[in-house]
């Protein structure tokens, strides 16, 4: 499997799941993010964006590493 084929499957999973929440819980989601808006400071956003792109990252490798 090429690296091209696993960032789509990993993309469009991600995208599934995400949209999967939005449909089921639109309002708790929405109240859940405005709740955490408000309380987060820029640094706060920055720090959860940066860990959450470290740990898409290893999931990647990860994966990529299970399939070699």
């Amino acid at each position: 499997m090429s690296i091209s084929a696993i960032l789509l499957i990993a993309f469009g999973g991600a995208l599934a799941l995400e949209g999967a929440v939005w449909a089921i819980f639109p309002g708790g989601l929405r109240r859940a993010y405005r709740e955490f808006l408000e309380q987060a400071d820029e640094r706060d956003l920055h720090i959860t964006g940066a860990i959450s792109v470290f740990v898409g990252v290893c999931l990647l490798l990860f994966g990529v590493s299970l399939l070699s």
